[in-house]
């Protein structure tokens, strides 16, 4: 069974539940022998001697409570503290509310019982499918985060001048919380003494901080002072140490103090700052910056989760993986002989992140490399000191403060990991004083050389990553568009349509062609959908550069202050190779033979744009252009004022409608009138007037097309309506919506050209365009409208392979119509914009939409698809079946042409 037919089944089961069946009715869902549940109910399996529970080892321990005034919650937690038999599932439930723990990961799920459908996912492992799994987030960054942003409140508070417009004092702000966050980590890891800078600051400055800024201009300047230039200090600021790297050696503006904000600081120290991240930097950077500037920069802050999902498949699982080869060898001498080489291996490996904004990538893979090693130096037993340098991570950020954020951090993580390394073996290398960090260029990474920032070989093991600026072609300011256009100027056309991330995977192409190098980057899946795909991928896979490894699109969030998720991808690109190509979805890892341009595994095509369907239906069409400065047009109110005055107006009159008016339900109507009837029309003084004005309305126009149109200023610029009944289907469609909606109309309805439409198709049409597979289809090879869907005839709707149909399954797919259309007359009064919400759209009609999506996927394969990417893999293929199809005959159709001559 799929994940579909389970969630489906699941939300059957939970609408009818028999309490003495539940639980192995709840494990037969997810593919458990029938046998064995047979078995368990009858007690041949259940470890269980009370009645009401279950025990099966290694998959459940079930406890049903028949009255609802039992606290499952200290259930559960009993329960879990005496289960003995490896069970993965701790579940209670006293059939109104469900909670179970997942012992292997320890997540817990709480919900009401009838709406256990909506968490189906959570028992997956019971029928094989494991989540893919990344270290959780540390509480305390969370905590450190939420501190030094409620400091900087106060800070603002006591200074109006530094948190308005100020843009220089604003930004020493910035430097200022930098500079004492090191001091709070310094005193909580051994590079001060312990609570050093806390106690001082508590011990000589006044309680109301108005000597505060005073103190902070004193021990910054010691700070950065060699102990031999030191004359004249007092012994609580000479005890403090030398730090050097330039940290503290410009000199700024110091905020002032009240008593709430000292206090504030004094509480900040009181964390436990040891068990922070480096790249908590990011999270407090992005809690006090601007959101629009760090917008513009590209600095968003990534939590370790989302960049672990980079690092694992670009390097990181490939050097375990022969980490646990090496460990395999039986002969000692040559295990640690492996070990060594990994060693070397992993001492020489260059991270580079042309976008590095406060260095998050950086810092994450810098410590992964730390840990592993000192895995291997564990292993094998060896004396070696840590031999991964910084001088080997390098970056680019156009911002000068993420540039000095992104060294800071790097320091910090340094120290970490010697604190690590100590607590692992015993010894380590010196923090203080702090040497040169990695190699952070300040400059605009689209108009840099990449080689001249991080050099390398043909044989140097380099890998770049990050998470460069997204940015969508119409979201870009100027600046933005002079690099695209520096970029890609003389070498892809059309490139002012692609987004500015393009830049990064075009320069990093380059940079990787012909070497061992190998990138990944997450990107907004726009680069993978509609017209970018033809304008950019091509030009990239022709330096013989393909897709390595890729993720589905998933939600991008993390644990700042202000978390906005945003839907991303992550591709991987590397030098055409036999290596395996894995493609990571929510619940699994696929193997590809290939991964194509539209992060779908399968061959590389691009489904271009064509004239004529590709399938056997009929031919869609944009509606009538109106091109009229709107005098052609009626608003309700004028239909009714006109109509009301002359009720011979009617026969001039249509109802008219487009893309907005069609999905939120607004009359609107227009004049319609042809060479039959001109003149009588225009004996109505209302028309008569309202033609003149279309007529000097187009005369007036600077295109010559439209000034053509003056001749005939009584009808539509364009016009494609035809007297029969017809679908529409809106240009643009939010792109939240599951399903485009669209709708039958009558004969005497003109679409506009802000919709599409086909005329005389047969109602089966409809369940193929409203379909899972054709929207699957639609989301992408559909251009974009800002961020809406733009539906297009010859880039969608042509494109869309439809197989060859039977009778009855037409008449399948006619009920599936007639269904959906019924169920919204049921919410008479309801606009579609309301109804295709899918926060408002009614149970009812969702569902009679999935029974349509399964009735049209059984016209392609009667094997249920299982995701998106399956269906979207599917459609390629016959795609591409199609095309060739046409091609061969075309062919043989010009070879008969010759031959005739």
């Amino acid at each position: 069974m799929n994940t579909f037919e389970i969630e489906d089944k699941l939300k059957e089961l939970c609408n009818n539940i028999d309490k003495s069946s539940f639980i192995y009715d709840l494990l037969l869902l997810y593919d458990q022998p029938k046998a064995s549940i047979t078995r368990l109910q009858k007690g041949n399996l259940n470890l269980a001697k009370i009645e009401g529970e279950v025990d099966w080892k290694k998959k459940l321990y079930f406890k049903a409570f028949p009255k609802s005034n039992v606290d499952l919650h200290v259930a559960i937690t009993n329960i879990k503290s005496q289960i003995k038999h490896d069970e993965r599932f701790v579940i209670v439930t006293d059939f109104i509310n469900i909670l179970a723990n997942d012992t292997k990961t320890g997540e817990n799920l709480e919900s009401p019982i009838k709406e256990l459908y909506k968490h189906y996912d959570f028992f997956l492992p019971w029928a094989g499918i494991e989540k893919t799994e990344h270290k959780s987030e540390n509480p305390a960054d969370i905590k450190a985060a939420r501190k030094m942003a409620k400091l900087f409140d106060e800070i603002k508070a006591d200074n109006p001048d530094f948190a308005n417009y100020d843009e220089e004092k604003r930004h020493d702000l910035n430097i200022f919380l930098t500079r004492l966050l090191f001091c709070f980590f310094a005193e909580c890891t051994g590079i001060f003494s312990q609570k050093q800078f806390t106690n001082a600051l508590d011990s000589e400055t006044k309680d109301d901080g108005s000597d505060l800024n005073v103190f902070f201009e004193r021990l910054y300047s010691v700070l950065d002072m060699p102990t031999s230039k030191r004359r004249e200090i007092p012994d609580w600021l000479n005890a403090f140490p030398y730090v050097n790297g330039k940290l503290f050696t410009k000199k700024i503006h110091i905020p002032h103090f009240t008593a709430r904000s000292r206090a504030a600081i004094i509480a900040g120290g009181e964390l436990d700052w040891s068990t922070i991240n480096p790249d908590i930097l990011g999270s407090m950077f992005q809690a006090v910056i601007l959101v629009e500037q760090r917008a513009d920069l590209g600095q968003h802050y990534t939590s370790v989760p989302n960049i672990m999902k980079v690092i694992e498949p670009l390097f990181l699982n490939d050097l375990k993986k022969e980490f646990e080869l090496a460990k395999e060898y039986k002969d000692e001498h040559e295990s640690n002989k492996k070990l060594d080489e990994l060693l070397v291996r992993i001492s020489k490996i260059k991270i580079f992140d042309p976008a590095c904004g406060s260095g998050n990538f950086l810092i994450i893979a810098y410590k992964e490399l730390c840990r592993l090693e000192m895995e291997i130096i564990k292993a094998s037993d060896s004396l070696a000191m840590s031999n991964i340098k910084l001088e080997n991570f390098y970056g680019i950020e156009i911002d000068d403060f993420a540039c000095e954020i992104s060294q800071l951090s790097l320091y910090l993580a340094e120290h970490q990991m010697n604190m690590e390394f100590k607590s692992m073996f015993g010894r380590t290398n010196p923090t203080l004083p702090l040497q040169k960090a990695g190699n952070i260029v300040r400059a605009n990474a689209t108009r840099i050389n990449w080689n001249e920032i991080c050099p390398k070989s043909n044989v140097d093991e380099v890998y770049l990553l990050g998470n460069p600026p997204y940015k969508g072609a119409r979201k870009q300011t100027p600046e933005h568009k002079a690099d695209v256009k520096y970029v890609f100027e003389n070498i892809i056309d059309g490139y002012s349509e692609l987004d500015y991330i393009t830049c990064w995977f075009y320069l990093g192409a380059i940079y990787c062609k012909n070497s061992k190098a190998r990138l990944a980057f997450v990107t907004t899946n726009s680069i993978c959908q509609g017209e970018q795909v033809g304008i950019f991928w091509p030009t990239v896979f022709s330096m013989n550069i393909e897709i390595g490894f890729s993720y589905a699109s998933f939600k991008w969030k993390n644990n700042a202050q202000h978390n906005a998720g945003v839907t991303v991808i992550i591709i991987g690109l590397r030098n055409n190779s036999e290596d395996e190509k894995n493609f990571y979805m929510s619940e699994k890892i696929l193997s590809a033979k290939n991964i194509n341009a539209y992060n779908t595994p399968g061959e590389n095509l691009i489904v271009k744009s064509r004239r004529k369907t590709i399938s056997q239906i009929p031919a869609m069409s944009f509606g009538s252009m109106p091109n009229d400065g709107g005098y052609l047009l009626l608003n309700n109110e004028e239909y009714i004022s006109l109509t009301k005055k002359n009720e011979n107006l009617f026969p001039f009159i249509k109802k008219c409608i487009g893309g907005k008016e069609f999905i939120n339900s607004i009359p609107r109507f227009c004049f319609w009138i042809t060479e039959n009837n001109i003149k009588i029309a225009m004996n109505h003084e209302e028309i008569n007037d309202r033609v003149k004005k279309v007529k000097m309305y187009r005369l007036n126009s600077k295109r010559e097309a439209t000034r053509k149109l003056s001749s005939v200023p009584y009808r539509f610029g364009e016009v494609r309506y035809k007297n029969s009944q017809s679908i529409i289907i809106p240009a643009t469609s939010s792109e939240n919506r599951n399903y485009i909606p669209i709708d039958f109309l009558e004969p005497d309805t003109v679409i506009t050209n802000s919709a599409n439409a086909i005329y005389d198709a047969e109602p089966w049409l409809f369940a193929i365009l409203t379909s899972r597979m054709h929207m699957v289809w639609m989301r992408t090879v559909a251009g974009r409208l800002k961020t809406d869907y733009r539906y297009s005839a010859e880039l969608v709707y042509n494109t869309f392979p439809v197989p060859c149909l039977k009778e009855e399954q037409k008449d399948a797919l006619l009920q599936c119509t007639m269904r959906i259309l019924s169920e919204r007359e049921n919410y008479y009064g309801k606009t579609l914009a309301y109804l295709y919400n899918p926060d408002t759209m009614p149970e009812s009609l969702l569902q009679a939409h999935k029974d349509n999506d399964y009735a049209v996927e059984q016209c392609y394969r009667t094997k249920p698809f299982e995701s998106d990417e399956e269906r979207l893999e599917y459609l390629f293929k016959l795609y591409e079946q199609m095309t060739k199809a046409e091609q061969l005959k075309n062919t043989l159709f010009d070879n008969g042409k010759k031959k005739r001559r």
